[in-house]
Protein backbone atom coordinates (compact mmCIF):
# COMPACT_ATOMS: atom_id res chain seq x y z
CA UNK A 1 0.00 0.00 0.00
CA UNK A 2 1.15 3.47 -1.03
CA UNK A 3 0.81 4.98 2.75
CA UNK A 4 2.59 2.05 3.93
CA UNK A 5 5.53 2.62 1.76
CA UNK A 6 5.63 6.63 2.82
CA UNK A 7 6.13 5.26 6.25
CA UNK A 8 8.85 3.35 5.83
CA UNK A 9 10.08 6.39 3.89
CA UNK A 10 9.81 8.60 6.96
CA UNK A 11 10.80 6.38 9.78
CA UNK A 12 14.02 6.37 8.23
CA UNK A 13 14.46 10.14 9.45
CA UNK A 14 12.01 9.84 12.41
CA UNK A 15 15.08 10.41 15.55
CA UNK A 16 12.10 8.51 17.62
CA UNK A 17 12.50 5.30 15.33
CA UNK A 18 15.77 5.54 14.72
CA UNK A 19 16.52 5.38 18.39
CA UNK A 20 14.45 2.50 18.58
CA UNK A 21 15.51 0.56 15.19
CA UNK A 22 19.31 0.69 16.92
CA UNK A 23 18.43 -2.16 18.99
CA UNK A 24 15.73 -3.76 18.10
CA UNK A 25 13.24 -5.15 15.49
CA UNK A 26 9.64 -4.04 14.16
CA UNK A 27 6.61 -4.25 12.04
CA UNK A 28 4.29 -2.15 10.70
CA UNK A 29 0.60 -2.92 10.49
CA UNK A 30 -2.43 -1.18 9.25
CA UNK A 31 -5.64 -1.02 11.78
CA UNK A 32 -8.81 -0.85 9.15
CA UNK A 33 -10.92 0.88 12.16
CA UNK A 34 -10.00 2.32 15.73
CA UNK A 35 -7.06 1.00 18.33
CA UNK A 36 -8.15 1.20 21.39
CA UNK A 37 -5.42 1.68 24.20
CA UNK A 38 -6.05 -0.32 27.39
CA UNK A 39 -8.30 -3.42 27.84
CA UNK A 40 -10.00 -2.44 30.79
CA UNK A 41 -14.20 -1.82 31.39
CA UNK A 42 -14.12 1.40 29.34
CA UNK A 43 -11.96 -0.24 26.45
CA UNK A 44 -14.19 -3.03 26.33
CA UNK A 45 -17.57 -1.23 26.13
CA UNK A 46 -16.26 0.99 23.45
CA UNK A 47 -14.54 -2.41 21.28
CA UNK A 48 -18.48 -4.02 21.90
CA UNK A 49 -20.21 -0.37 20.75
CA UNK A 50 -17.77 -0.80 17.39
CA UNK A 51 -18.86 -4.39 17.16
CA UNK A 52 -22.63 -3.46 17.27
CA UNK A 53 -22.45 -0.80 14.38
CA UNK A 54 -20.17 -3.88 12.11
CA UNK A 55 -16.99 -1.93 13.02
CA UNK A 56 -13.47 -3.69 13.59
CA UNK A 57 -11.32 -2.28 16.31
CA UNK A 58 -8.05 -3.69 18.10
CA UNK A 59 -7.51 -3.36 21.62
CA UNK A 60 -3.87 -3.04 22.90
CA UNK A 61 -3.13 -4.00 26.49
CA UNK A 62 -0.22 -3.61 28.46
CA UNK A 63 -0.60 -6.68 31.09
CA UNK A 64 -1.74 -9.85 30.37
CA UNK A 65 -5.14 -9.98 30.97
CA UNK A 66 -8.19 -7.87 30.43
CA UNK A 67 -9.24 -5.32 33.21
CA UNK A 68 -5.86 -5.61 35.02
CA UNK A 69 -6.65 -3.23 37.47
CA UNK A 70 -9.15 -5.51 39.12
CA UNK A 71 -7.29 -8.81 38.69
CA UNK A 72 -3.57 -7.31 40.01
CA UNK A 73 -4.02 -4.20 41.99
CA UNK A 74 -7.12 -4.47 44.14
CA UNK A 75 -7.91 -6.08 47.43
CA UNK A 76 -9.72 -9.54 47.52
CA UNK A 77 -12.62 -7.90 49.93
CA UNK A 78 -13.82 -5.34 47.20
CA UNK A 79 -16.72 -5.14 46.10
CA UNK A 80 -18.28 -2.42 43.72
CA UNK A 81 -19.88 0.76 45.82
CA UNK A 82 -22.93 0.90 43.78
CA UNK A 83 -25.61 -1.42 42.89
CA UNK A 84 -24.84 -3.59 40.04
CA UNK A 85 -27.45 -1.80 37.24
CA UNK A 86 -25.49 1.51 37.55
CA UNK A 87 -22.28 -0.55 36.19
CA UNK A 88 -23.49 -2.65 33.46
CA UNK A 89 -21.51 -2.19 30.43
CA UNK A 90 -23.01 -1.76 27.04
CA UNK A 91 -25.81 -3.88 25.55
CA UNK A 92 -25.32 -6.84 28.55
CA UNK A 93 -26.80 -7.26 31.90
CA UNK A 94 -25.05 -8.61 35.27
CA UNK A 95 -26.30 -11.95 35.74
CA UNK A 96 -29.49 -12.33 37.58
CA UNK A 97 -28.41 -14.26 40.63
CA UNK A 98 -25.54 -12.00 41.17
CA UNK A 99 -25.95 -9.33 44.67
CA UNK A 100 -26.59 -5.89 44.69
CA UNK A 101 -22.53 -5.02 45.57
CA UNK A 102 -21.16 -7.75 42.80
CA UNK A 103 -17.99 -8.89 44.31
CA UNK A 104 -14.34 -8.56 42.54
CA UNK A 105 -14.15 -12.02 41.46
CA UNK A 106 -18.09 -11.73 40.11
CA UNK A 107 -16.82 -8.66 38.53
CA UNK A 108 -13.93 -10.23 36.55
CA UNK A 109 -16.24 -12.93 35.66
CA UNK A 110 -18.86 -10.34 34.18
CA UNK A 111 -16.13 -8.89 32.24
CA UNK A 112 -14.61 -11.90 30.96
CA UNK A 113 -18.37 -12.98 29.71
CA UNK A 114 -18.16 -9.41 27.90
CA UNK A 115 -15.22 -10.31 26.20
CA UNK A 116 -16.68 -13.35 24.75
CA UNK A 117 -20.22 -12.18 24.12
CA UNK A 118 -18.31 -9.85 21.91
CA UNK A 119 -15.47 -11.50 20.30
CA UNK A 120 -12.97 -9.26 21.60
CA UNK A 121 -9.60 -10.27 21.34
CA UNK A 122 -6.90 -7.23 22.77
CA UNK A 123 -3.09 -7.65 21.81
CA UNK A 124 -1.52 -8.71 25.62
CA UNK A 125 1.76 -7.35 26.66
CA UNK A 126 1.78 -4.67 24.02
CA UNK A 127 2.80 -1.36 26.13
CA UNK A 128 2.36 2.31 24.40
CA UNK A 129 5.37 3.81 24.35
CA UNK A 130 4.37 6.72 21.95
CA UNK A 131 1.39 7.53 19.54
CA UNK A 132 1.12 10.56 17.05
CA UNK A 133 -1.12 11.92 14.59
CA UNK A 134 0.76 11.90 11.11
CA UNK A 135 -0.71 15.76 9.76
CA UNK A 136 0.94 14.57 6.57
CA UNK A 137 -0.67 10.83 6.34
CA UNK A 138 -3.56 11.70 8.10
CA UNK A 139 -3.41 8.55 10.45
CA UNK A 140 -2.25 7.80 13.85
CA UNK A 141 1.06 6.24 14.47
CA UNK A 142 0.77 4.09 17.61
CA UNK A 143 4.38 2.22 18.70
CA UNK A 144 3.87 -0.78 21.40
CA UNK A 145 6.81 -2.71 22.92
CA UNK A 146 6.36 -6.26 24.21
CA UNK A 147 7.90 -8.21 27.12
CA UNK A 148 11.12 -8.15 25.43
CA UNK A 149 13.03 -5.01 24.47
CA UNK A 150 13.07 -6.36 21.17
CA UNK A 151 9.80 -6.82 20.69
CA UNK A 152 8.33 -3.15 18.99
CA UNK A 153 5.50 -2.78 16.92
CA UNK A 154 3.84 0.11 15.02
CA UNK A 155 0.17 0.04 14.58
CA UNK A 156 -1.09 3.07 11.94
CA UNK A 157 -4.75 3.62 12.09
CA UNK A 158 -7.75 6.33 11.47
CA UNK A 159 -8.90 6.59 14.43
CA UNK A 160 -7.25 6.46 18.23
CA UNK A 161 -9.71 6.05 21.25
CA UNK A 162 -7.46 6.50 24.66
CA UNK A 163 -9.13 3.67 27.21
CA UNK A 164 -6.13 3.75 29.55
CA UNK A 165 -8.53 5.60 32.06
CA UNK A 166 -7.98 7.69 35.73
CA UNK A 167 -6.11 5.06 37.11
CA UNK A 168 -3.38 3.65 35.13
CA UNK A 169 -0.53 4.33 37.72
CA UNK A 170 -0.50 4.39 41.48
CA UNK A 171 0.14 8.10 43.00
CA UNK A 172 2.80 8.52 45.67
CA UNK A 173 2.84 10.89 47.67
CA UNK A 174 5.94 12.48 48.67
CA UNK A 175 6.52 12.44 52.80
CA UNK A 176 9.25 13.19 54.41
CA UNK A 177 11.67 10.43 56.02
CA UNK A 178 9.84 7.80 54.12
CA UNK A 179 12.93 6.30 53.45
CA UNK A 180 13.79 6.07 56.97
CA UNK A 181 11.27 4.07 57.82
CA UNK A 182 12.43 0.44 57.79
CA UNK A 183 9.47 -1.57 58.03
CA UNK A 184 6.90 -2.16 54.83
CA UNK A 185 5.23 0.56 53.21
CA UNK A 186 3.10 -0.23 50.40
CA UNK A 187 0.70 1.21 47.89
CA UNK A 188 -2.71 0.06 48.14
CA UNK A 189 -2.26 -1.74 44.04
CA UNK A 190 -0.37 -4.31 46.23
CA UNK A 191 -2.57 -5.11 49.26
CA UNK A 192 -4.25 -7.81 49.28
CA UNK A 193 -5.62 -8.96 52.50
CA UNK A 194 -4.93 -8.43 56.02
CA UNK A 195 -4.62 -11.59 57.57
CA UNK A 196 -0.61 -10.52 56.50
CA UNK A 197 -0.65 -8.10 59.18
CA UNK A 198 -2.13 -9.73 62.20
CA UNK A 199 -1.34 -8.11 65.37
CA UNK A 200 0.95 -5.85 63.74
CA UNK A 201 0.36 -1.51 63.89
CA UNK A 202 -0.56 -0.44 60.57
CA UNK A 203 -0.60 2.91 59.46
CA UNK A 204 -3.12 3.59 56.66
CA UNK A 205 -3.00 6.94 54.72
CA UNK A 206 -5.99 7.81 52.68
CA UNK A 207 -9.77 8.48 53.28
CA UNK A 208 -11.12 7.66 50.35
CA UNK A 209 -13.57 4.12 50.04
CA UNK A 210 -10.32 2.09 49.68
CA UNK A 211 -8.45 3.64 52.42
CA UNK A 212 -11.49 3.15 54.49
CA UNK A 213 -12.11 -0.13 53.16
CA UNK A 214 -8.24 -1.58 53.65
CA UNK A 215 -8.63 -0.18 57.34
CA UNK A 216 -11.91 -2.31 57.86
CA UNK A 217 -10.12 -5.40 56.69
CA UNK A 218 -7.25 -5.40 58.55
CA UNK A 219 -9.31 -5.26 61.95
CA UNK A 220 -11.23 -7.83 60.60
CA UNK A 221 -7.91 -10.01 60.49
CA UNK A 222 -7.00 -8.63 63.87
CA UNK A 223 -4.64 -6.26 63.20
CA UNK A 224 -4.08 -2.43 64.48
CA UNK A 225 -5.26 0.45 62.09
CA UNK A 226 -4.62 3.87 62.56
CA UNK A 227 -6.24 6.07 59.14
CA UNK A 228 -4.66 9.97 58.43
CA UNK A 229 -7.53 11.68 57.20
CA UNK A 230 -5.72 15.14 56.09
CA UNK A 231 -8.67 16.52 54.37
CA UNK A 232 -12.58 17.00 55.10
CA UNK A 233 -14.79 14.26 52.87
CA UNK A 234 -18.27 13.48 52.94
CA UNK A 235 -18.93 9.99 54.50
CA UNK A 236 -22.42 8.57 53.50
CA UNK A 237 -24.33 5.25 54.47
CA UNK A 238 -24.28 3.44 51.44
CA UNK A 239 -27.89 2.84 51.82
CA UNK A 240 -30.53 5.40 52.73
CA UNK A 241 -34.03 4.33 54.16
CA UNK A 242 -33.38 1.50 52.36
CA UNK A 243 -32.24 1.82 48.96
CA UNK A 244 -28.81 2.86 47.82
CA UNK A 245 -27.57 6.41 48.58
CA UNK A 246 -26.39 6.56 44.81
CA UNK A 247 -29.77 5.62 43.02
CA UNK A 248 -31.42 7.90 45.89
CA UNK A 249 -29.77 10.75 44.97
CA UNK A 250 -30.16 10.34 41.13
CA UNK A 251 -33.83 9.84 41.59
CA UNK A 252 -34.10 12.83 43.63
CA UNK A 253 -31.50 15.28 41.21
CA UNK A 254 -34.75 14.46 38.93
CA UNK A 255 -37.31 16.24 40.90
CA UNK A 256 -34.72 18.21 42.75
CA UNK A 257 -31.99 20.59 42.58
CA UNK A 258 -28.40 19.42 43.39
CA UNK A 259 -28.57 22.09 46.74
CA UNK A 260 -31.52 20.43 48.36
CA UNK A 261 -30.66 16.93 47.32
CA UNK A 262 -27.01 17.28 48.96
CA UNK A 263 -28.81 18.83 52.00
CA UNK A 264 -30.97 15.70 52.05
CA UNK A 265 -28.01 13.41 52.19
CA UNK A 266 -26.11 14.97 54.75
CA UNK A 267 -29.62 15.38 57.06
CA UNK A 268 -30.20 11.78 56.91
CA UNK A 269 -26.27 11.01 56.97
CA UNK A 270 -26.48 12.66 60.17
CA UNK A 271 -29.17 10.45 61.66
CA UNK A 272 -27.09 7.51 60.73
CA UNK A 273 -23.71 8.41 61.28
CA UNK A 274 -23.58 10.79 63.45
CA UNK A 275 -21.30 13.53 63.35
CA UNK A 276 -18.21 12.86 62.16
CA UNK A 277 -16.23 15.54 62.55
CA UNK A 278 -16.45 14.37 66.51
CA UNK A 279 -13.75 11.41 65.38
CA UNK A 280 -11.62 13.71 63.24
CA UNK A 281 -13.26 13.59 60.24
CA UNK A 282 -14.26 16.60 58.55
CA UNK A 283 -17.00 17.42 56.44
CA UNK A 284 -16.27 20.26 53.06
CA UNK A 285 -18.47 22.99 53.60
CA UNK A 286 -19.79 22.28 49.77
CA UNK A 287 -22.32 19.04 49.86
CA UNK A 288 -21.04 15.96 48.28
CA UNK A 289 -22.95 16.25 45.26
CA UNK A 290 -21.64 19.62 44.43
CA UNK A 291 -18.24 18.71 45.47
CA UNK A 292 -18.53 15.48 43.03
CA UNK A 293 -19.63 17.99 40.16
CA UNK A 294 -16.84 20.55 40.78
CA UNK A 295 -14.04 18.75 41.51
CA UNK A 296 -14.57 14.56 40.54
CA UNK A 297 -13.92 13.50 44.62
CA UNK A 298 -16.35 10.59 45.19
CA UNK A 299 -18.04 10.67 48.85
CA UNK A 300 -17.11 7.43 50.81
CA UNK A 301 -20.01 4.99 51.36
CA UNK A 302 -19.55 3.45 54.76
CA UNK A 303 -19.81 -0.12 54.96
CA UNK A 304 -18.72 -0.56 59.00
CA UNK A 305 -15.46 1.42 59.11
CA UNK A 306 -16.87 3.97 60.86
CA UNK A 307 -18.67 2.12 63.52
CA UNK A 308 -15.02 0.58 63.91
CA UNK A 309 -13.23 4.74 64.40
CA UNK A 310 -16.55 5.06 66.90
CA UNK A 311 -15.58 2.11 69.18
CA UNK A 312 -11.52 2.81 69.11
CA UNK A 313 -10.43 0.10 67.02
CA UNK A 314 -9.62 2.43 64.41
CA UNK A 315 -7.58 5.79 65.03
CA UNK A 316 -8.02 8.51 63.22
CA UNK A 317 -4.82 11.20 63.04
CA UNK A 318 -4.21 14.21 61.00
CA UNK A 319 -1.61 14.71 58.10
CA UNK A 320 1.98 13.38 58.67
CA UNK A 321 4.37 15.95 59.64
CA UNK A 322 7.38 13.23 58.99
CA UNK A 323 8.11 9.75 59.16
CA UNK A 324 11.10 7.64 61.35
CA UNK A 325 12.15 4.83 62.01
CA UNK A 326 9.08 2.63 62.65
CA UNK A 327 7.51 5.65 63.72
CA UNK A 328 5.38 8.56 62.89
CA UNK A 329 5.00 12.03 63.60
CA UNK A 330 1.40 13.99 63.16
CA UNK A 331 0.95 17.69 62.36
CA UNK A 332 -0.39 17.99 66.00
CA UNK A 333 2.72 16.88 67.44
CA UNK A 334 1.79 13.10 68.60
CA UNK A 335 4.12 10.51 67.89
CA UNK A 336 3.08 6.90 66.77
CA UNK A 337 4.79 3.58 66.54
CA UNK A 338 4.00 1.32 63.40
CA UNK A 339 4.99 -1.64 61.87
CA UNK A 340 3.83 -0.98 58.17
CA UNK A 341 2.58 1.94 56.14
CA UNK A 342 0.05 1.46 53.51
CA UNK A 343 -0.45 4.37 50.87
CA UNK A 344 -4.46 4.45 49.86
CA UNK A 345 -3.65 7.71 48.04
CA UNK A 346 -5.27 6.59 44.72
CA UNK A 347 -3.89 6.73 41.25
CA UNK A 348 -3.14 9.00 38.16
CA UNK A 349 -3.51 9.08 34.54
CA UNK A 350 -0.39 8.21 32.42
CA UNK A 351 -1.52 9.67 29.03
CA UNK A 352 1.14 12.25 29.07
CA UNK A 353 3.95 9.91 29.24
CA UNK A 354 2.40 8.47 25.58
CA UNK A 355 0.58 10.53 24.13
CA UNK A 356 2.07 13.22 21.60
CA UNK A 357 -0.70 15.49 21.69
CA UNK A 358 -1.22 18.82 24.04
CA UNK A 359 -4.66 19.86 22.57
CA UNK A 360 -7.41 17.44 24.00
CA UNK A 361 -5.40 16.65 27.34
CA UNK A 362 -4.18 17.90 29.80
CA UNK A 363 0.14 17.59 30.64
CA UNK A 364 -0.55 18.05 34.04
CA UNK A 365 -3.19 15.26 35.27
CA UNK A 366 -3.32 13.55 32.05
CA UNK A 367 -7.43 13.97 31.99
CA UNK A 368 -9.23 15.47 29.42
CA UNK A 369 -9.14 19.47 29.35
CA UNK A 370 -13.28 19.47 28.73
CA UNK A 371 -15.61 18.25 31.14
CA UNK A 372 -18.35 16.06 30.96
CA UNK A 373 -19.97 15.57 28.84
CA UNK A 374 -17.33 17.10 26.05
CA UNK A 375 -13.98 15.48 27.15
CA UNK A 376 -15.21 12.26 24.91
CA UNK A 377 -13.72 13.47 21.34
CA UNK A 378 -10.72 15.39 20.32
CA UNK A 379 -9.24 15.95 16.81
CA UNK A 380 -8.12 14.14 14.12
CA UNK A 381 -10.00 10.87 14.98
CA UNK A 382 -8.79 10.99 18.60
CA UNK A 383 -10.86 10.32 21.33
CA UNK A 384 -11.41 9.41 24.90
CA UNK A 385 -13.35 6.89 27.47
CA UNK A 386 -13.09 5.92 30.93
CA UNK A 387 -12.19 9.80 31.71
CA UNK A 388 -15.44 11.34 32.91
CA UNK A 389 -15.12 10.38 36.86
CA UNK A 390 -18.02 8.97 37.06
CA UNK A 391 -17.31 5.44 37.12
CA UNK A 392 -18.17 2.44 34.88
CA UNK A 393 -21.82 4.39 33.91
CA UNK A 394 -20.10 7.01 32.62
CA UNK A 395 -17.59 4.95 30.56
CA UNK A 396 -20.84 3.29 28.82
CA UNK A 397 -21.75 6.81 27.85
CA UNK A 398 -18.88 8.09 26.14
CA UNK A 399 -18.21 4.32 24.54
CA UNK A 400 -21.70 4.93 22.62
CA UNK A 401 -21.12 8.15 21.64
CA UNK A 402 -17.78 7.76 20.09
CA UNK A 403 -18.76 4.21 18.66
CA UNK A 404 -21.72 6.64 16.70
CA UNK A 405 -19.18 9.32 15.67
CA UNK A 406 -17.01 6.78 14.16
CA UNK A 407 -19.64 5.06 12.55
CA UNK A 408 -20.71 8.60 10.98
CA UNK A 409 -17.34 9.41 10.08
CA UNK A 410 -16.17 5.33 8.52
CA UNK A 411 -19.56 5.81 6.32
CA UNK A 412 -18.75 9.45 4.85
CA UNK A 413 -14.85 8.77 4.22
CA UNK A 414 -16.77 5.22 2.35
CA UNK A 415 -18.85 7.25 0.44
CA UNK A 416 -16.07 9.26 -0.39
CA UNK A 417 -13.80 6.59 -1.26
CA UNK A 418 -16.82 5.37 -3.39
CA UNK A 419 -17.08 8.26 -5.68
CA UNK A 420 -13.46 8.61 -5.94
CA UNK A 421 -13.42 5.17 -7.34
CA UNK A 422 -16.47 5.67 -9.69
CA UNK A 423 -15.00 8.82 -10.72
CA UNK A 424 -11.38 6.96 -11.61
CA UNK A 425 -12.77 3.86 -13.33
CA UNK A 426 -15.31 6.59 -15.68
CA UNK A 427 -12.35 8.61 -16.85
CA UNK A 428 -10.47 5.23 -17.45
CA UNK A 429 -13.15 4.47 -19.83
Amino acid sequence: MDYLREIEGKSAHDPFLNRLNQTRTRRCVWIPGPVIVGAGPSGLAVSACLKEKGLPSLVLERSNCIASLWQLKTYDRLRLHLPKQFCELPFMSFPEDFPTYPSKQQFIQYLEAYAKKFDIRPVFNATVVSAEYDQSLGFWRVWTVGLKDDEIDEYVCRWLIVATGENAEDMVPQIEGIDEFGGTVMHTSRYTRGDAFRGKKILVVGCGNSGMEVCLDLCNHNAIPSLVVRDAVHILPREMLGKSTFGLSMWLLKWLPVSLVDRFLLVVSRLILGDTAKFGIERPQMGPLQVKILSGKTPVLDIGTLDKIKSGNIKVFPGIQRVRHQSVEFVNGNTENYDAIILATGYRSNVPSWLKEKEMFSQKDGLPKRAFPNGWKGESGLYAVGFTKRGLMGASMDAKRIAQHIEICFKSEAKQLSAALISATSLKL
